[in-house]
Order: structure tokens, then C-alpha cells, then sequence
């Protein structure tokens, strides 16, 4: 397919890319992912954002060898058409039940906190709705919904102060007292927090200044570093070590220790203002998925988009058992890890190999 470009992506388009795609899915459970590591957990986002500033550096690279091309082209170009279409069927397999498993994450915790023994059915319509109209709107809109949800959602990290002040500092010390295992299970479960960096390899031709990308990617890595370290700083100093490993949504936990005359359930709150980052992750992965069915189809449709939008919603619906569902979206975020370190691959062999010509 014919990359024709527009390039609209600014600076600050860029960074809250980075930023908002990360941060949408899993803040609220990472204290309790992070648990294997005890209290020594508080640290972990920075080791995260490191490990995740070093694979940007091999993903950058990649990209600014197309520059006109984002990852659907890439493999196309380096794998020839069919394998690079196999490539990319298989991407968008993974991608779709990655959105499902970030919707219905996000449907079990509604239910759990604000709607229990009720139908997530047209709550998760409406949510749809939206997300089409978000996506629909291209990158640009995207990243302009991201720069508004950071601003709408990020201050209600102030009601932490409840959690710091009621919690124990000296949680924190003494540091590195777990097992090489125990380091090892807290990095496999935590790291799915750092995903979505990675989409940079899809929206690069749209960026504007792309030799100034890796130093706004590294910036948005460092400011959702920054969020989880005082969130799980927090949650460290407020919870035992039990209630880490045992409650499976500690942060808002954390809001239920805020102490306010006018305001009850400051959870509630929360979880509603979470949509916006929810929506942010989902939409910006929605949009690859069409760009994806665009480049396989030769064709640039709006039907595309509400043919996956469809799908994913009918998805979700399915009445898998719980087991089967669990076992899915675990090798799902398994691929993810090998999604994010795959572009040294093709780094390899883009440098052993020439890229073939003529593929469009």
C-alpha cells in the first residue's frame, strides 16, 4: 500500500502519545502486580522506564530508516509482501484481543466498585461509541484527546496525600531484599505497565520533527515513570505486604482514605475519570488496527474501522469461561513483550538484508 502521509504530530502530540498510551490500563493494579517483590516494589517503575527508553532507541532507528512507512510497510518491505501480510495479519490478530482485554479489564473493575449484580452491556455500547468517534478523527485527534485526558484526570493523584500521610514510611527500607525468582516474577507482571510506547513504530510518519522523536518518547516514558513511582510509593508506604498481594485494585483502596465533608466515594470518582485514560490507550490501538486492515486491503476505509470496532464489541460479548478467557488475554500480554523487543530484529536484518523494492 502507498504510504501518503500528512504529517501533523507536533512535539506535545508525541509526548502525551507516549504518555497517555501507557498509563491507560494497568496504574490501578500495579502495586499488586509489583507484589512479588515485597515492599522493595516502590523503585520498580524507574528500572521499567530505563528498560523501556533503551528499546525505544532500536525502535527510532528502525523507523527513521522509513521514514515514509510505519511497521506495516516495514515488514512488507523486509519480508517481501505475503510474509510481510502474514506478519501483519498475525499483528492485528493480537492487537484486537489486546483492545478486548483492555475494555474488559476495565468493565470488571466498573463492576466490581460501582455496578455490581448489573449488565455491562450498554455501558460498554456507549464506551464503544465514543471510542469510534475518537479514532475516527485520525492521530491527530488522538493525540489531542490524550493532551485533554492528562489534564482532566492527573490531579486526583493530590488525594494520595491522605495514603502518604496515614502510611509508613520506613516501608521503603531496607531495598533489594527479594530473590533473583522474586525479581524476576514482579518484572514479568509489572512491565505490561510500560506497553504502548511501542505504537511510536505506527504513528512515525506522522510525527513532524521525527529527528526530535526519541528525545519526546523518552519525555513521555519519564512522566508516566514519574506517576507509578508515587503511586506505588504511596501504596508502599499505606498497605502491608498482604494486602499488596492479596487486593487486586490497591490504588483505589488508596481513595478510600481520603477524608472529605463533601465527597464520599472518592474510588467512584476515580473509576469514572479512568475512562478518559482507557479510552486514550484503546483509541490510539484501534487506530492502528485500522491503518493495519488499510495496508492488507490496499484501501483507505471508514468501514474498516467499524468492522473492527464491531468485532472487538462482539468479541468481548462472548461468554468464554473464565479459565479460557484468562489463559487468552495471559498469552496475549506475553506477545506483548515479544512485540516490544521485536523491532532489534528487524534491525538485524535490515542490516543484512537490503530491502526489497517495489513493495507498496
Amino acid at each position: 500500500m502507498e504510504q501518503n502521509h500528512t504529517k501533523v504530530l507536533n512535539g506535545y502530540h508525541v509526548v502525551f502519545l507516549v504518555q497517555n498510551v501507557m498509563i491507560g490500563s494497568t496504574l490501578l493494579t500495579l502495586p499488586n502486580l509489583l507484589s512479588p517483590a515485597g515492599y522493595s516494589q516502590w523503585w520498580f517503575p524507574l528500572l521499567f522506564a530505563l528498560i523501556a527508553n533503551l528499546l525505544v532507541l532500536p525502535m527510532i532507528w528502525l523507523v527513521s530508516k522509513y521514514k515514509e512507512h510505519d511497521l506495516f510497510a516495514i515488514h512488507e518491505k523486509l519480508f517481501g509482501r505475503w510474509v510481510g501480510k502474514g506478519l501483519n495479519l498475525f499483528l492485528l490478530g493480537y492487537l484486537i484481543v489486546l483492545i478486548a482485554a483492555i475494555c474488559e479489564g476495565y468493565l470488571d473493575l466498573i463492576q466490581v466498585v460501582a455496578l455490581p449484580d448489573r449488565t455491562t452491556t450498554w455501558p460498554l455500547f456507549l464506551f464503544f461509541l465514543v471510542l469510534v468517534y475518537i479514532t475516527s478523527g485520525g492521530i491527530k485527534s488522538i493525540a489531542r484527546y490524550c493532551i485533554m485526558s492528562f489534564f482532566l484526570v492527573t490531579w486526583i493523584i493530590y488525594f494520595l496525600k491522605w495514603g502518604m500521610t496515614d502510611g509508613d514510611i520506613r516501608h521503603a527500607l531496607p531495598l533489594f531484599n527479594f530473590t533473583a525468582q522474586e525479581l524476576f516474577t514482579a518484572t514479568k507482571k509489572g512491565f505490561i505497565s510500560m506497553s504502548g510506547f511501542e505504537l511510536i513504530l505506527f504513528y512515525f510518519p506522522y510525527i513532524i520533527h521525527q529527528q526530535r522523536a526519541f528525545k519526546q518518547a523518552s519525555l513521555g516514558i519519564w512522566i508516566c515513570a514519574i506517576l507509578y513511582l508515587v503511586t506505588v510509593l504511596t501504596s508502599v508506604m499505606y498497605f502491608s505486604i498482604w494486602q499488596l498481594e492479596n487486593v487486586l485494585y490497591p490504588v483505589l483502596y488508596l481513595f478510600n482514605a481520603v477524608k472529605l465533608s463533601f465527597l464520599e466515594r472518592v474510588d467512584v470518582l476515580a473509576i469514572s475519570l479512568w475512562v478518559f485514560f482507557i479510552l486514550t490507550t484503546t483509541t490510539a490501538y484501534l487506530w492502528v488496527v485500522k491503518r493495519g486492515i488499510d495496508s492488507i486491503r490496499m484501501a483507505e476505509k471508514k468501514s474498516h474501522l467499524y468492522i473492527v470496532a464491531t468485532v472487538i464489541f462482539l468479541f468481548i460479548n462472548i461468554p468464554f469461561p473464565k479459565e479460557v478467557q484468562k489463559m487468552i488475554y495471559e498469552r496475549v500480554f506475553y506477545i506483548n513483550y515479544a512485540f516490544i523487543i521485536w523491532p532489534l530484529f528487524l534491525c538485524i536484518i535490515h542490516l543484512v538484508k537490503p530491502a526489497k523494492e517495489g513493495v507498496k
